[in-house]
């Protein structure tokens, strides 16, 4: 006898043998002898059933998930002399780990030749999917060492459950406990972010300030929502007696865009959720491109086939989705006041939303003052504008903008040295 890629010998019973079953279950499967040498010696031993006993414990308390129905264990005679023999098929919820050490690589073994080691991330990953399948949600997290304070406190805060059973219903954990990838996602410890810059004109040339938001996804969405919620100005006039308050984005549509890109992005990407903010328009990018068999003509028509439908169930049930299959059609009703419509670019693995920003009146009452004091400055500054006008420096970017699409002024210079020239 010698030891080979499928047979291995123990001297005596330790908390080595643990591993070596873990190994035979990764790979592919093996038989473990104990109390034999690694020569092929046979030692033998004393009381065989108290072995037995103490190595079914031994699998039972320090292996998961279950390996009891992958193993075999019996008493066996060689050379007159009692050892213990432990069968180990290849697993099926691969990959084992020490219970102590969780699903990573310190608690993770495979068999290489004759030897154990520990496998590595990208070995356990595929161990993962070759067990689990491709569904990204329903795969067990590779991070096991989850949170949920920011989670929790959004659940209740909207009053639905979220005790551990509810999380096994949601699909947030799996039947013999283990996170999976959609735990992850609602986890503060989630991977994923939500990345936002802002520019000072209509491309990326001048930078003006970035966000990146982390921690659980619904946490990422509210705050980037709140952030595009302080640059999204407001203006009020009066028809009548009623007045009337104007966004350069409506909220919903701020709202559903972000949504929709947090809810059917592929997660397999590592890539952020990118969402640039320029003068005229805001871009969200969404990581994936449209689902496979789906046409941007069939989406715009109400078809719904989520690429996250058990995401897409949590955040229904938190009423952060109203109705499926209705979200674009609805940030273009919420343009229907607008001369620019929103609109959608997709691509191999990218899908763009872009919402115009819509132009904000000037109130009545100021035209004319604005009109003479650009005859009198043919040539100034946003801050000279901001004096004169004595509003904020974002509702003097608005007009600024106006009036360069009015054709009434234009832009000399970048970065901070930029002014407005009237134009003749």
């Amino acid at each position: 006898m010698k030891e080979s890629p499928t047979q291995e010998f123990k001297r005596e019973l330790t908390d080595a043998v643990k591993r070596e079953i873990i190994a035979f279950a990764n790979t592919q499967g093996g038989d473990l002898y104990i109390e034999v040498e690694d020569d092929g010696t046979i030692v033998g031993l004393e009381n065989a059933e108290k072995v037995l006993e103490s190595v079914s414990s031994m699998l039972h308390d320090g292996i998961q998930p279950d390996i009891l129905v992958h193993t075999f264990l019996e008493g066996a005679e060689m050379e007159g002399k009692d050892v213990v023999k432990v069968s180990v098929s290849r697993g099926t919820r691969r990959p084992y780990h020490l219970k102590s050490k969780g699903m990573k690589s310190s608690g993770v073994f495979i068999r290489y030749g004759t030897s154990v080691t520990n496998a590595s991330e990208e070995n356990i990953r595929q161990m993962i999917i070759e067990s689990d399948g491709t569904d990204f949600e329903t795969m067990r997290s590779l991070k096991q060492d989850l949170t949920f304070t920011e989670a929790a406190a959004l659940f209740k805060q909207l009053n639905v459950p979220f005790a551990p059973e509810q999380q096994r219903t949601l699909g947030l954990i799996t039947e013999d406990g283990y996170y999976t990838n959609l735990g992850r996602l609602f986890s503060d410890q989630c991977e994923h972010t939500i990345k936002c810059a802002r520019y000072s004109g209509t491309d990326k040339l001048d930078f003006q300030d970035r966000k990146e938001f982390s921690g659980s996804i619904l946490t990422q969405v509210e705050a980037a929502y709140e952030y595009l919620t302080l640059n999204n100005a407001k203006t009020a006039r009066f028809e009548g007696l009623t007045r009337v308050e104007t966004e350069s984005y409506p909220s919903y549509a701020l709202r559903e865009a972000l949504v929709n890109a947090a809810t059917h992005r592929d997660y397999s990407f590592s890539s952020s959720i990118l969402i640039h903010l320029f003068q005229d328009r805001i871009e969200i990018v969404s990581v994936g491109g449209l689902v496979r068999g789906l046409t941007l003509e069939d989406i715009e028509l109400g078809i719904s086939q989520s690429r996250n439908p058990k995401l897409a169930n949590v955040l229904y049930r938190l009423k952060w989705i109203e109705s499926y299959g209705t979200g674009l059609h609805r940030i273009k009703e919420s343009y229907k006041q607008s001369h620019n419509n929103p609109f959608w670019t997709v691509g191999p693995n990218a899908f763009v939303a872009t919402l115009p920003k819509q132009m904000l009146p000037i109130p009545t009452e100021e035209n004319e003052a604005l009109a003479n004091w650009l005859q009198q400055n043919k040539e100034f500054a946003s801050k000279d504008l901001e004096r004169y006008l004595n509003k904020s420096k974002g509702t003097v970017r608005i007009i600024i903008e106006e009036l360069l699409q009015n054709g009434q002024i234009i832009r000399v210079g970048r970065g901070p040295a930029t002014r407005y020239r009237v134009y003749d």
